[in-house]
């Protein structure tokens, strides 16, 4: 009305600068992953979901634990596939019913049925709605290519890593509790973290889980090769050897020079020099392996009863691996008696310390 004029500033979107290192994210994750284990046991998410109506408990469950609680029940379903195929191939069940006349005719078409399941099993069914929306918003060739970009940029072996951080510290606080705060810094993040650094954060959460499913993988491979095709082991596994090998190796592709040859001396002299100090008073984690031992173990001298009653029920599952190779190496003349079994608690140790 003055003749004057103002400037008005749109904005689309306005985000807030988070974490953009590994280790940073990792922290990030965790920390989330163990307040939503707690909101999980909390009486607060029990009533509200008995008094909300059917819809808004979908829209609840998804945007709180239920993402945390669907990547658990995940990985457990690989942990539940890998021992089931292991005590089928261990007892002969899977030779008996592969090299049956009848179904060993029909063997192609099961072939063609697991390679239209692999497909799934890539995760391509999740892509579409990231596909549809970028499709509709800038064009569906624009949509494929950023698709094409983020495979490049290894976006499928970053999430499957984080896949694990969010389970192992999420399925902790539902067994032990204790949930605490991780500080992750604002820091400049384009650094070279150490090995130790990377092995005391990933230790138990990704590199101890990745090599057991990794020796689930090859014993599984050795005790069926000699009745089983390459590829039906192949559209079976493929997507637990992706998975594996995100475990494994994702710190060390997303840590800047960690290939350089300079760095790897460093980071060897360092790790070797924390795996030999021993722990005591006034020693933290990153000063002794000890220490750090010490602390991973924290959880199991504050939990309930229960809570350990489950934990060795669980660890119970590695007598499969001895179940199953100690009947295969034919050292009991064939014999099934349990006592074969309990034998071996008595010479392995005696083996061990010659």
């Amino acid at each position: 009305m003055r003749e004057g004029n103002i400037t008005h500033h749109e904005y689309m979107q306005v985000g807030k600068g988070r974490d953009v290192g590994m280790n940073q994210i990792s922290s990030f994750e965790a920390k989330v992953a163990n307040g939503n284990g707690e909101q999980t046991l909390s009486r607060d998410i029990y009533r509200l979901g008995r008094r909300f109506d059917f819809y808004r408990m979908l829209s609840f469950y998804f945007t709180t634990v239920g993402f945390y609680f669907s990547s658990m029940v995940t990985v457990l379903t690989v942990y539940v596939f890998l021992y089931g195929r292991l005590y089928l191939v261990m007892s002969g069940l899977e030779k008996s019913i592969l090299l049956d006349p009848r179904i060993k005719e029909d063997i192609k078409p099961l072939e063609n049925a697991l390679a239209s399941q692999s497909v799934f099993q890539l995760g391509l069914l999740l892509v579409l709605p990231m596909v549809m929306e970028v499709g509709l918003e800038k064009g569906f060739r624009t949509a494929l290519g950023e698709f094409i970009i983020m495979q490049l940029q290894l976006a499928s072996v970053f999430f499957t890593f984080q896949l694990g951080t969010k389970t192992h510290y999420y399925g902790r606080t539902i067994l032990h509790g204790g949930a605490k705060y991780r500080p992750t810094g604002r820091g400049f993040v384009v650094y070279h973290a150490k090995f130790a650094d990377n092995y005391r954060m990933y230790s138990r959460s990704h590199f101890v889980k990745g090599l057991e499913l990794l020796i689930l993988l090859v014993v599984y491979l050795a005790y069926g090769k000699s009745y089983r095709s390459t590829s039906l082991y192949l559209f079976v596994t493929f997507s637990i050897w992706f998975l594996v090998a995100s475990w494994l190796f994702a710190p060390f592709i997303f840590n800047p020079s960690c290939f350089e040859w300079q760095k790897t001396v460093d980071d060897w002299t360092d790790w070797r020099k924390w795996m030999g100090n021993r722990g005591g008073i006034g020693m933290s984690v990153d000063q002794s392996w000890e220490a750090w031992w010490i602390g991973e173990q924290e959880h199991l001298r504050k939990t309930s009863i229960r809570a350990l009653v489950l934990e060795i029920l669980l660890s119970l599952r590695f007598l499969i691996y001895q179940y199953g190779i100690v009947y295969h190496l034919n050292i009991a003349r064939r014999s099934t008696s349990i006592l074969v079994l309990f034998t071996t608690y008595v010479v392995l140790p005696y083996l061990l310390n010659i």
